[in-house]
């Protein structure tokens, strides 16, 4: 297993490249059709391809959701080799999540060569653009959900103790432009409309929005404007995350945000974007699947954690639609998105384990 996610590490695959993503898509089209996948490559112009893979047939089974694109550029390998230390395995895009890939590939494995696959259809969806927003993959992970009975999400288990997740907060992203009237600075600053000063105002009413017991959080992470000190800036913009636990969060949040007005007269807002992912909400059927996963845990002598997360996935998808979703079934690990990033090498094996035992009695 070592061997096979320091070989998926070490193919580079940035969102942004699509030569790259396409080199993993093919590389692991070969492997999965050598453990007797029918495989459909599905070409994407504008990102790199999405690779099917399927066992079995009819309708029902179960959908195993992965994403090949990492955050790291092609050359981070360059001064960041993969490397071995203390049972870690440290590499771009180890843990978030070319290690999920390595357990599925090898959950799949055990139960062909135990003869246990199966004959419930599962099918392995590989996607390119996770990472930015799923944009291409969104349609085709959400109509391929919709016709299994469950979702296995193989994101990276959540740390410290690598629990599995049972839910995460919706996600989204939104752009305040505020236009105001330019003016010179010494001469005729009273005609001036600063578009800073109201963009000012704006960022203390988004922050206020924030409410941590309900679990909303707004944060006004990016800002930008004027052209020169001796002008009184006419335009200025921010971009703003936010994050909600429910729909009815997110619907009340949305209209908040798009009801703001100017505090300074004459001055103008726009706003656009919105909720991209929504909630992967703690349902009933989250849960059941979730005790199903520790049962099995239990009866191969360890334990799973429950948890949830702030960041969204391709689960938050699925979920949305009604479809169980249990995500955090990837590996053990630390630093995703950062120069510490790595796998515990000794998780892979009992992951693996894991997915194969919830294929197998699913």
């Amino acid at each position: 297993m070592e061997a096979l996610l320091t070989e998926l590490v070490e193919l580079e695959s940035p969102s942004n490249d699509k030569p790259a993503v396409d080199r993993l898509a093919r590389f692991l089209a070969a492997r999965l059709e050598a453990l007797g996948a029918a495989i459909e490559i599905l070409p994407q112009p504008a990102a790199g391809d999405h690779v099917r893979a399927r066992w079995g047939q009819g309708e029902g089974g179960t959908l195993l959701l992965c994403h090949m694109d990492t955050v790291w550029d092609v050359g981070t390998l360059a001064r960041r080799p993969v490397r071995v230390e203390e049972g870690r395995l440290y590499g771009p895009g180890a843990l978030d999540m070319k290690g999920g890939i390595c357990n599925a590939l090898w959950a799949i494995r055990a139960l062909q060569e135990l003869d246990l696959l199966p004959a419930r259809r599962v099918t392995l969806l590989l996607t390119s653009d996770e990472e930015t927003g799923s944009r291409t993959s969104r349609a085709v992970l959400e109509a391929e959900a919709q016709h299994h009975d469950r979702v296995l999400v193989l994101e990276p288990a959540q740390p410290p103790n690598a629990a599995l997740k049972t839910w995460r907060k919706g996600t989204g992203a939104y752009r305040v432009t505020v236009t105001g009237r330019a003016a010179h600075a010494g001469v005729d600053h009273a005609k001036g409309i600063n578009a800073i000063e109201e963009l000012a105002h704006q960022t203390l009413v988004l922050q206020r929005l924030t409410d941590y017991e309900a679990g909303t959080t707004v944060n006004v992470g990016v800002v930008g404007g004027g052209s020169r000190s001796n002008v009184v800036p006419q335009e200025a913009w921010a971009r703003v995350d936010v994050r909600v636990m429910d729909e009815v969060q997110a619907a009340r949040l949305d209209a908040r945000i798009r009801g703001l007005r100017p505090h300074l007269e004459g001055a103008t807002l726009e706003i656009s974007g919105g909720i991209g992912r929504p909630p992967m909400v703690r349902t009933p059927a989250v849960v059941a699947l979730y005790e199903q996963a520790t049962a099995l845990a239990a009866d191969m002598g360890f334990e799973v954690a429950e948890a949830g997360s702030g960041g969204g996935s391709d689960g938050n998808f699925t979920a949305a639609l009604g479809i169980p979703t249990l995500d955090g079934l990837g590996a053990a690990g630390d630093g995703a998105h950062a120069e510490h990033e790595h796998v515990v090498l000794s998780s892979l094996p009992e992951r693996a384990a894991l997915l194969a035992a919830m294929l197998h009695s699913l």
